[in-house]
C-alpha cells in the first residue's frame, strides 16, 4: 500500500451541455484551473455516445443510444486521468468500464470536482501492473 499525507481540499461545480465530449471537456477544465490532484466527487446526467475499455481488453467499445450516468469516479491531473464510468440503458441494463475518448453528453452532465490542495498527482510506470499508475507527492508551493 502506498499512502500520502493528509490534505485540505476545495471543490468546483460544472455542467457539460449536449454534444460536449467528456474527456476533452474535463482535460480543458483541469488545464484552465491548473488542478494538480483532482478527483470526481459526484456526477449525474446522460450520454448519447459511450466509449469504454472493458477490463482486460485493449480495444475501445462504442455504444450509441440514451444512457443515464449511474457513476463516474476517478482521478485527474494535467498529465492524465484514470476514470471509470457506469451507465444504464433505456431498460435499466448497466455496463461500465474505463472511460475512453468519445463519450458525448446527451442532455446534461453535472459534475462536482474536488482538488487536494497540498498534493500533486502524476502517472508513473508500474512494473507490477504494466500500466502508468497514480503517484502522489507533496505539492511544493512558492511563497
Amino acid at each position: 500500500m502506498v499512502t500520502s499525507t493528509p490534505s485540505t481540499a476545495r471543490f468546483y461545480a460544472l455542467r457539460l451541455i449536449p454534444q460536449q465530449e467528456l474527456l476533452s471537456a474535463l482535460r480543458d477544465f483541469i488545464r484552465l484551473h491548473g488542478l494538480h490532484a483532482a478527483w470526481i466527487s459526484g456526477c449525474v446526467g446522460s450520454l448519447s455516445e459511450v466509449a469504454f475499455r472493458y477490463a482486460g481488453r485493449e480495444e475501445t467499445t462504442l455504444l450509441s443510444g440514451k444512457f443515464e450516468v449511474v457513476s463516474l469516479i476517478g482521478t485527474l491531473e494535467e498529465g492524465g486521468e484514470h476514470l471509470h464510468l457506469s451507465v444504464a440503458d433505456k431498460n435499466g441494463q448497466m455496463t461500465g468500464g474505463h472511460v475512453m475518448d468519445g463519450c458525448l453528453v446527451r442532455t446534461t452532465l453535472e459534475l462536482v470536482i474536488g482538488e487536494l490542495n497540498d498534493l500533486s498527482f502524476n502517472r508513473q510506470p508500474c512494473a507490477l501492473s504494466g500500466y502508468d499508475e497514480l503517484s502522489v507527492t507533496p505539492r511544493h508551493t512558492q511563497n
